[in-house]
Protein backbone atom coordinates (compact mmCIF):
# COMPACT_ATOMS: atom_id res chain seq x y z
CA UNK A 1 0.00 0.00 0.00
CA UNK A 2 1.43 3.45 -1.12
CA UNK A 3 1.31 6.61 1.16
CA UNK A 4 -0.22 9.00 -1.20
CA UNK A 5 -2.47 7.00 -2.88
CA UNK A 6 -3.84 6.11 0.22
CA UNK A 7 -3.81 8.96 2.06
CA UNK A 8 -5.28 11.24 -1.11
CA UNK A 9 -8.17 8.17 -1.25
CA UNK A 10 -8.68 9.10 2.44
CA UNK A 11 -9.45 12.92 1.34
CA UNK A 12 -12.36 11.65 -1.08
CA UNK A 13 -14.09 9.60 1.33
CA UNK A 14 -13.89 12.02 3.76
CA UNK A 15 -15.28 14.65 1.07
CA UNK A 16 -18.05 12.03 0.03
CA UNK A 17 -19.29 11.66 3.94
CA UNK A 18 -19.52 15.27 4.52
CA UNK A 19 -21.29 15.85 1.24
CA UNK A 20 -23.39 13.49 2.87
CA UNK A 21 -23.57 15.07 6.32
CA UNK A 22 -24.26 18.45 4.09
CA UNK A 23 -27.18 17.25 2.60
CA UNK A 24 -28.99 16.05 5.66
CA UNK A 25 -28.13 19.27 7.30
CA UNK A 26 -30.15 21.04 4.52
CA UNK A 27 -32.97 18.55 4.77
CA UNK A 28 -33.04 19.69 8.32
CA UNK A 29 -32.79 23.23 7.41
CA UNK A 30 -29.88 23.73 9.54
CA UNK A 31 -28.64 26.24 7.25
CA UNK A 32 -25.33 27.60 8.50
CA UNK A 33 -24.26 24.24 9.40
CA UNK A 34 -24.71 22.89 6.43
CA UNK A 35 -22.48 25.79 4.64
CA UNK A 36 -19.74 24.65 7.38
CA UNK A 37 -20.00 21.16 6.40
CA UNK A 38 -20.17 21.74 2.37
CA UNK A 39 -16.78 23.70 2.94
CA UNK A 40 -15.56 21.19 4.58
CA UNK A 41 -16.16 19.06 2.13
CA UNK A 42 -15.03 20.84 -0.47
CA UNK A 43 -11.48 21.45 1.32
CA UNK A 44 -11.01 17.79 1.78
CA UNK A 45 -12.02 17.03 -2.28
CA UNK A 46 -9.49 19.97 -3.07
CA UNK A 47 -6.88 18.71 -0.77
CA UNK A 48 -7.44 14.82 -2.17
CA UNK A 49 -7.02 17.18 -5.80
CA UNK A 50 -3.92 18.64 -4.49
CA UNK A 51 -2.27 14.87 -3.36
CA UNK A 52 -3.30 13.42 -6.73
CA UNK A 53 -1.94 16.03 -8.69
CA UNK A 54 1.65 16.46 -6.93
CA UNK A 55 2.35 12.43 -6.82
CA UNK A 56 0.65 12.65 -10.77
CA UNK A 57 3.58 15.56 -11.86
CA UNK A 58 6.27 14.15 -9.20
CA UNK A 59 5.34 10.45 -9.61
CA UNK A 60 3.82 9.54 -12.36
CA UNK A 61 0.70 7.53 -12.09
CA UNK A 62 0.07 3.61 -11.87
CA UNK A 63 -0.93 1.29 -14.56
CA UNK A 64 -3.14 -1.70 -13.77
CA UNK A 65 -1.04 -4.69 -12.53
CA UNK A 66 -3.95 -7.21 -12.61
CA UNK A 67 -4.58 -10.00 -15.00
CA UNK A 68 -3.88 -9.28 -18.15
CA UNK A 69 -7.65 -10.12 -19.25
CA UNK A 70 -9.10 -7.80 -17.34
CA UNK A 71 -6.90 -4.67 -18.49
CA UNK A 72 -9.30 -3.18 -20.76
CA UNK A 73 -12.37 -3.69 -18.60
CA UNK A 74 -10.30 -1.74 -16.05
CA UNK A 75 -8.95 0.94 -18.55
CA UNK A 76 -12.77 1.41 -19.57
CA UNK A 77 -14.00 1.99 -15.64
CA UNK A 78 -10.99 4.22 -15.55
CA UNK A 79 -11.78 6.47 -18.32
CA UNK A 80 -15.34 6.47 -16.92
CA UNK A 81 -14.26 7.53 -13.23
CA UNK A 82 -12.14 10.02 -15.02
CA UNK A 83 -15.15 11.40 -16.89
CA UNK A 84 -17.37 11.31 -13.60
CA UNK A 85 -14.55 12.86 -11.43
CA UNK A 86 -14.58 15.85 -13.81
CA UNK A 87 -18.01 16.55 -14.20
CA UNK A 88 -18.30 16.30 -10.63
CA UNK A 89 -15.74 18.27 -10.22
CA UNK A 90 -16.50 21.47 -12.28
CA UNK A 91 -20.37 20.92 -11.25
CA UNK A 92 -18.93 21.14 -7.62
CA UNK A 93 -17.33 24.43 -8.57
CA UNK A 94 -20.08 25.70 -10.08
CA UNK A 95 -22.76 24.91 -7.27
CA UNK A 96 -19.96 26.30 -4.34
CA UNK A 97 -19.93 29.70 -6.53
CA UNK A 98 -23.39 29.94 -6.66
CA UNK A 99 -24.08 29.27 -2.94
CA UNK A 100 -21.69 32.02 -2.30
CA UNK A 101 -23.33 34.51 -4.43
CA UNK A 102 -25.98 33.61 -2.95
CA UNK A 103 -28.25 31.85 -5.91
CA UNK A 104 -30.08 29.54 -3.60
CA UNK A 105 -32.52 29.03 -6.26
CA UNK A 106 -30.28 27.48 -8.94
CA UNK A 107 -28.00 26.48 -6.17
CA UNK A 108 -30.72 24.33 -5.20
CA UNK A 109 -31.13 22.80 -8.77
CA UNK A 110 -27.73 22.25 -9.06
CA UNK A 111 -26.53 20.81 -5.80
CA UNK A 112 -28.25 17.68 -5.26
CA UNK A 113 -27.14 16.47 -9.40
CA UNK A 114 -23.47 17.59 -7.67
CA UNK A 115 -23.91 15.45 -4.54
CA UNK A 116 -25.02 12.36 -6.37
CA UNK A 117 -22.20 12.99 -9.37
CA UNK A 118 -19.89 13.26 -6.47
CA UNK A 119 -21.03 10.36 -4.88
CA UNK A 120 -20.36 8.15 -8.11
CA UNK A 121 -16.69 9.35 -8.21
CA UNK A 122 -15.72 8.93 -5.13
CA UNK A 123 -17.00 5.14 -5.21
CA UNK A 124 -15.17 4.52 -8.21
CA UNK A 125 -11.62 6.08 -7.15
CA UNK A 126 -12.01 3.90 -4.17
CA UNK A 127 -12.60 0.87 -6.77
CA UNK A 128 -9.90 2.56 -8.91
CA UNK A 129 -7.85 2.75 -5.81
CA UNK A 130 -8.85 -1.07 -4.52
CA UNK A 131 -8.05 -2.43 -8.01
CA UNK A 132 -4.31 -0.80 -8.30
CA UNK A 133 -3.23 -1.46 -4.13
CA UNK A 134 -5.00 -3.17 -2.44
CA UNK A 135 -6.27 -6.20 -5.34
CA UNK A 136 -3.62 -6.80 -7.69
CA UNK A 137 -0.21 -5.28 -7.14
CA UNK A 138 0.32 -2.21 -9.10
CA UNK A 139 1.95 -1.94 -12.58
CA UNK A 140 4.68 0.60 -13.32
CA UNK A 141 4.57 4.01 -12.41
CA UNK A 142 4.20 6.08 -15.56
CA UNK A 143 2.88 9.10 -16.92
CA UNK A 144 -1.43 9.62 -16.88
CA UNK A 145 -1.81 9.03 -20.88
CA UNK A 146 0.39 5.69 -20.48
CA UNK A 147 -1.16 4.54 -17.63
CA UNK A 148 -4.86 5.02 -18.90
CA UNK A 149 -3.93 3.76 -22.51
CA UNK A 150 -1.57 0.83 -20.93
CA UNK A 151 1.41 1.17 -22.98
Amino acid sequence: MELLPTLSTFFIILSAILVAIGWRLVIKRQYKAHKKVMIAGALSALTFFIIYMSRTIFVGNTSFGGPEELEIYYTVFLIFHIMLATTGAIFGVVTLILAFKRNIKKHRKIGPVTSVIWFFSAITGVIVYLLLYVFYDGGKTTSLLKAILGT
